[in-house]
């Protein structure tokens, strides 16, 4: 079956059509298998990323709790330090109505 411009269609097909629709498939399979492979590399690092971060973490919270006090012991500062505090000023009223005992 010849065309206007004299090329025969089946031979139009085969020549061209279906060894360019075979590149176009094959570079949209390479493509994709070159993406799930990124994909896969990229969600390797992302885990190791995340392993390596929660140990980091993991160990800061143990620095933490290494070095920070408890709030049991923090409570128990707070009262020595107020009961010491109230002491003091106990003794500094006594002194001023010493004083004030010597003046009249």
């Amino acid at each position: 079956m010849q065309t206007a411009t004299g090329l025969d269609l089946g031979w139009w097909i085969t020549a061209v059509e279906i060894p360019a629709l075979a590149g176009l498939f094959w570079i949209n399979w390479h493509n994709q298998r070159t993406a799930e492979d990124e994909i896969d590399e990229l969600r390797h690092s992302l885990d190791v990323g995340l392993a390596h971060l929660r140990q980091h973490l993991d160990a800061f919270k143990l620095t933490v709790a290494k070095s920070y006090v408890s709030t049991v012991y923090l409570k128990d500062v707070e009262e020595r330090l107020t009961s010491h505090l109230i002491r003091i000023e106990d003794k500094l009223n006594i002194q001023q109505f010493k004083r004030l005992g010597e003046d009249k």
